[in-house]
């Protein structure tokens, strides 16, 4: 099943801080060539913002245009991760990178 909703957002820090919210749920950041990292997080707007604060990570590398995400509470975030991981094939979760 898709990210609920999916509505592709720009992968900068000024599209995070106005979409993202503080609050738990998963995440996936794209290049829109291929799918390259889904996470999940306790607070989404966080997360998103510390890829994009680290320039020299694999993730970085890849050169992310944009990200999706949804709410999901804590106990449902891992398995629905492993859910999207397994749909969309993220590079870097294939290859146990971040």
């Amino acid at each position: 099943m898709p990210f609920e909703p999916f509505t592709p957002r720009p992968f900068t820090a000024a599209s995070v801080r106005g979409y993202a919210p503080d609050l738990p749920g998963v995440y996936g950041i794209t290049n829109s060539r291929e799918w390259i990292y889904i996470g999940e997080a306790e607070n989404l707007c966080e997360a998103l913002l510390l890829h994009l604060n680290n320039p020299g990570t694999a993730l970085m590398r890849k050169e992310p245009t944009g990200f999706v995400f949804e709410l999901c509470e804590g106990g449902k975030r891992p398995g629905r991760q492993d859910r999207l991981v397994m749909e969309y094939e993220p590079k870097l979760n294939r290859m146990g990178e971040r």
